[in-house]
């Protein structure tokens, strides 16, 4: 399958490590032009290092102002890539009023913040693109101790279906991808205990966590003209967990 990008911009939220960076670097090798969006400025230069024809901003995405006119300034974006999410890890009587908001506002509100902004640009231009978010399998299976976070991701997963049955009739595609754990530093915060580990594995029919470059597969494809007629979807990259 022969995927390029040329002449389109892409913007990656989330871009200055995990799956962003790789998916960010990736997009650049397929001759995207890639805008990679972080609050963190020396995980961006890091990775303006690796591949300069990167183009970057820095802004913190609980910002609602700051961020939208972060975006607008990069503006026009073809295809887009919500992939900022937070993980704050607490049992259902443990979980705080702070660990709510700001899940939410990162994993939820930015999307809604930062997908206005592109999608009304595409519109005003009179071009279809193609939006993918980033869920996870715990928008549709509760985990233990992932009670704001299950409840973020299954948020994730209804608004990119509303997107997508509004967006649609512009020729605006919106998907989620839903990866089980993938080794990233996130990854490790929840699932590094070997004990715990294998509550996990035992569930996952292929009986192994995901790679980085398996989730960036997904995400390539949904952004990708392959993908022209998928829209609405929730693709889980989980070796089979949700089938159990």
């Amino acid at each position: 399958m022969n995927i390029n990008f040329v002449g389109k911009r892409i913007l990656v939220t989330g871009a200055g490590r995990g799956i962003g960076k790789d998916l960010a670097l990736r997009l650049s090798k397929y001759e995207g032009q890639v805008i990679a969006l972080s609050k963190k400025k020396e995980n961006l230069d890091k990775l303006c290092k690796e591949d300069p024809r990167i183009q970057f901003i820095c802004v913190d995405l609980s910002d609602w102002n700051a961020t939208r006119k972060a975006v607008e300034s990069v503006l026009p974006i073809d295809l887009l890539v919500n992939n900022a999410g937070v993980a704050h890890l607490n049992s259902f009587f443990d979980a705080t009023p702070e660990d709510f908001d700001l899940t939410f506002t990162v994993n939820v509100k930015a999307i809604l913040n930062v997908s206005q902004i592109v999608a009304k640009n595409m519109i005003e231009r009179k071009v279809g693109g193609s939006i993918v978010n980033i869920s996870s399998q715990a928008s549709q299976a509760a985990l233990k101790d992932h009670v704001v976070y299950c409840a973020s991701k299954g948020a994730v997963d209804m608004l990119s279906k509303t997107m997508a049955l509004e967006l649609g009739p512009y020729n605006i595609r919106v998907n989620t991808v839903n990866p089980t754990v993938i080794l990233t530093e996130m990854g490790k915060l929840g699932w590094s205990d070997p004990k715990k580990a294998r509550t996990m594995l035992d569930k996952i029919p292929l009986g192994r966590f995901g790679e980085v470059s398996e989730v960036v597969d997904a995400i390539v494809y949904l952004l990708s003209n392959h993908s022209s007629m998928i829209n609405g979807i929730t693709l889980p990259v989980d070796g089979g967990f949700l089938a159990t």
